[in-house]
């Protein structure tokens, strides 16, 4: 390796640049992006030389083209030899790393969680040595392993190690957004390209040397391997001949050169290679640790001879010497060598079902059920795993291989299915267009299709609605006689469309068919159609059987995940499953099921609203704005933008409620969408309330359903229980007030969900004219075990209690539940809420520039934490409540002590009751 660095030519501002890099305290990450065969990895070896020299600790990888589409197999050289320390690690971050490298099934981890245990591993490493990563081909490293290094890279600093990654120009990776810093590898100037020539190839005909130096323009690798492939009688051969046509890029030239050393190979050495090339076996020195089930060539020291392989220095096995050969050697062979490599490479990986399916896809040329069923199972195991992309291929594949017209027909539903879910929905109609064109008519599946291509992309609830309903009679009519996939599909976009049109009669008209369908329908299937239509009068029992469907996550595909979490906000439980509606979206966002983690985005926006995250709500909203507006989602963008009104109009900004109010109405009315007219209504009635105009607050809220009942099928009528009570009483309506939160107890609003066991009995304290009873309904509301997790309507009804203490008992009596309500109107950001509440403090004769001083100095996170450890959470499950790390929730503690004046965790309960606005979080 010294030779290596100390015969390099030129190269000495990334060589200054790379030793200052090396030799800088603390830990940093740095790119190097060059053509191919521009010398990235000579300067990868002289990077490692100077760490070596240093005293690191040294771990190099590769990215394989091959593995490019199989989740954490670049990761995994990286972890390979830090296995030892596992043992150290916390118990959470073992289990992470079980699940990535396939010893326990699980929910896979998201980018946050991964990252963080990564890091601490490597801390781990380093703390005795310091550590120098190193990645080479970095533009084929799967998506998964990526954005790891990623999230890794931009986070080393304070630490011992250190990350290089060479990056090949004109190849888009996830790199190209790491926002790691870069040092590009151009190529030589003309004068340094003469001497690395002249160096390594003195004594060249002079005609020969400029030809190679015109036809390398600098490209190291170009000058070191194309003289002695010129040589040997081939001198006399014009420019023409040797290179081909003028303007081919000098990578397919190299490859040329390759191609003809492999050429001269006998026929079994070149099927050794082909089977290694096709199986991702690594090049260079880049150990490929994790090769234990790969194919390992043999017999092949020809090759070596030629300058095609090396030797592993640390394996012993063959090795390409560099990816072009890789690749050269694929391309060289014809299409029956590399169908019988495939074969072969199918029947090694015979019990790893999604690298099998991989090679049996490429060997197949005939249909084969078989191969088929094999293909529809590791797209099954590809979606649970993220990697919707890839099943969708796998799925097409399959379909092409079916031997009867019903199995292509359905295996391409599925795969229109997956690819609409997975935001492809161009795509998704490609699919359904190549099974419709086929002669038959729509099948089933080509009706599951082409319903959520129309539902997504445009909002077309009434066509799909009647298309979908026809094909599940169909169904049933034809006498399916046990649970179906395709009809589960069709069930479950039937829920779907009827919970968006909201439409009282196609409800109804969905249980009758649902019912005579029994037990085809699945238990899911049920708590969808509960949970998602009339939660008033069928949402008992829901809360137990959403938690109990989420028990056996690793079951869950990703949409079942996100339809159960749909469930969950209707019965106001969804803050106990978004950590892993968290990590769910950070996988799916790149290669999965990028549809569903639109609407997972929407339920984590929705909980970051209930808990009062306002700002990680907002930003939230902005990201799946931009998921949605760039990937034609139309219904979603709409969607999200009804959200980001709702949130302007908590806030009181009335203006921009109001906008985005007009626009998603404009938008959904004519097209029949309830769902969403239904909260461009509540935008309405909450920009009015924080306005204070309580008579056009009472207007939007009877637009959602009158006072005294709740309209069927109306989602937003619980939720606006508060509103329309308040709007009423405000505007004189006392009657209607009381007879509209005497309903909402009648209904057994208390009992669905634990937000409206709150807004209920706040209802009835606002509404009771006996104070006994509502003091009883303010206790009631105010100390439910969960009410603090809904932050914003505990203080409206504590604004409500100290208004009334004040003309009831007094002054001060009012002044506790008034500042309370202040202190958290403030932290959220409702300005006009919190001028009223100021209103009323200043009416108990009480300054109010004073009134939260000292609960400002937290932040709302830190109120958070502080919170959870004075309940006696630990460290790990405040983490996994707020997805942040236990080391971070550590950090938060440690700077809540001193400002709360204490020293120990249990003094936090006594401190944080001394506090205006004692509120958890």
């Amino acid at each position: 390796m010294e030779s290596i660095v100390t015969t390099m030519v030129g190269r000495e501002r990334e060589r200054e640049a790379l030793s200052a890099f090396v030799a800088a305290a603390g830990g940093r990450a740095l790119v190097l992006r060059g053509d191919a065969g521009v010398g990235k990895s000579a300067l990868l070896d002289h990077v490692v030389a100077r760490a070596a020299a240093e005293s690191h600790r040294v771990i190099r990888a590769a990215g394989v083209e091959a593995e490019s589409e199989l989740p954490f197999a670049g990761l995994h050289q990286f972890l390979y030899p830090l296995l030892s320390h596992l043992d150290r690690l916390d118990e959470a971050h073992r289990g992470v790393f079980d699940v990535v490298f396939g010893r326990a099934a699980d929910t896979p981890p998201s980018v946050m969680t991964l990252g963080i245990a990564v890091l601490d591993l490597l801390s781990l490493a380093a703390s005795q040595q310091p550590l120098l990563l190193v990645l080479d081909d970095g533009q084929w490293l799967d998506a998964a392993s990526i954005e790891v290094c990623g999230f890794v890279g931009r986070r080393l600093t304070g630490s011992s190690v250190k990350l290089v990654v060479g990056l090949r120009s004109g190849v888009p990776s996830g790199f190209d957004t790491a926002a790691l810093p870069e040092l590009p590898v151009t190529t030589l100037s003309e004068k340094t390209a003469e001497q690395l020539l002249d160096l390594r190839h003195p004594g060249l005909d002079p005609r020969i040397r400029r030809l190679v130096l015109d036809e390398a323009q600098g490209n190291p690798l170009a000058l070191l391997e194309l003289p002695p492939h010129v040589r040997g009688g081939r001198a006399g051969r014009n420019a023409e001949e040797l290179f081909g046509y003028t303007g081919v890029p000098l990578p397919l030239r190299l490859q040329q050169v390759y191609g003809a050393r492999i050429e001269s190979l006998g026929e079994p050495v070149r099927a050794e290679l082909l089977r290694g090339a096709l199986d991702g076996v690594g090049s260079g020195t880049a150990a490929d640790h994790t090769r234990g089930t790969r194919y390992r060539m043999r017999d092949a020291d020809e090759a070596v001879a030629c300058g095609l392989l090396d030797i592993d220095p640390l394996g012993g096995d063959f090795v390409f010497r560099h990816p072009l050969v890789r690749s050269t050697v694929v391309q060289t062979a014809t299409p029956n060598e590399r169908r019988a490599a495939h074969a072969a490479l199918a029947q090694l990986h015979r019990d790893d079902i999604e690298r099998r399916a991989s090679h049996l896809a490429a060997s197949t040329v005939d249909p084969d059920e078989q191969v088929a069923a094999v293909l529809e199972a590791a797209a099954d195991s590809a979606t649970r795993r993220g990697g919707a992309v890839t099943a969708v291929a796998w799925l097409t594949r399959a379909a092409e291989l079916s031997e009867t017209r019903e199995e292509r027909s359905r295996r391409l539903g599925s795969a229109a299915y997956v690819a609409g879910h997975s935001g492809r929905l161009d795509h998704a109609r490609q699919l359904v267009l190549s099974d419709t064109g086929s002669g038959t008519d729509d099948s089933p599946s080509s009706v599951v299709a082409s319903g959520y291509v129309a539902f997504f992309e445009d909002g077309d609830v009434r066509s799909s609605q009647r298309q979908v309903f026809a094909a599940i009679e169909s169904m049933r009519d034809g006498g399916v006689q046990e649970s179906d996939e395709v009809l589960t599909r069709l069930v479950d976009l039937l829920l779907a469309i009827n919970q968006y049109a909201g439409d009282e009669d196609a409800w109804e008209r969905s249980h009758e068919l649902l019912d005579s369908l029994g037990d085809l329908v699945p238990s899911h299937s049920r708590v969808y159609q509960d949970a998602w239509g009339d939660v008033v009068r069928r949402g008992a029992g829901v809360a137990e059987r959403v938690d109990r469907a989420f028990a056996t996550p690793a079951d869950l595909e990703p949409w079942d995940v996100t339809r159960l979490a749909v469930a969950a906000y209707h019965v106001d439980t969804l803050s106990r499953y978004r950590p892993q509606l968290q990590r769910t979206v950070d996988r799916e966002v790149e290669t999965g099921a990028l549809a569903d983690a639109m609407t997972m985005l929407h339920l984590i926006m929705l909980d970051q609203i209930a808990v009062g995250e306002w700002d990680d709500a907002e930003d939230t909203g902005r990201r799946c704005l931009h998921l949605t507006t760039t990937h034609r989602h139309t219904l979603f963008v709409r969607h999200t933008q009804a959200y980001l009104g709702l949130l302007a109009a908590l806030r009181g900004q009335v203006d921009q409620a109001r906008e985005l109010q007009a626009t998603v109405d404009t938008w959904s009315r004519p097209r029949g969408i309830g769902f969403l007219t239904q909260i461009t209504d509540t935008i309405g009635t909450t920009a009015a309330l924080a306005e204070g105009d309580y008579e056009a607050a009472y207007l939007h809220a009877i637009g959602i359903t009158p006072p005294g009942t709740f309209t069927p099928y109306a989602h937003q009528a619980p939720r606006t229980l508060l509103d329309l009570t308040e709007a009423a009483l405000h505007t004189g309506r006392t009657e209607q007030a009381h007879q509209h939160a005497q309903a909402a107890h009648a209904a057994g609003l208390p009992e669905l969900s634990p937000r409206l066991h709150l807004i209920t009995h706040g209802a009835l304290a606002l509404t009771t004219p006996d104070p006994t009873d509502a003091h009883t309904h303010y206790q009631q509301a105010e100390n439910h075990p969960a009410a603090t997790a809904f932050p914003f309507e505990l203080a409206r009804i504590r604004l409500a209690h100290g208004t009334r203490q004040r003309h009831t008992h007094g002054p001060k009596a009012a002044r506790q539940p008034l500042n309370q309500a202040l202190a958290t109107f403030e932290l959220l950001g409702a300005a006009t809420w919190a001028e009223r509440a100021r209103a009323e403090l200043r009416a108990t004769g009480l300054p109010t520039g004073t009134t939260t001083t000292h609960l400002t100095t937290l932040t709302w996170q830190e109120r958070r934490i502080a919170d959870l450890a004075a309940g006696g959470l630990t460290n790990k499950e405040i983490g996994e409540r707020m997805h942040l790390s236990p080391r971070t929730v550590s950090s938060h503690l440690y700077r809540v002590f001193p400002k709360l004046g204490i020293t120990s965790r249990a003094a936090l309960r006594d401190a944080l009751a001394k506090m205006p606005g004692d509120q958890k979080v």
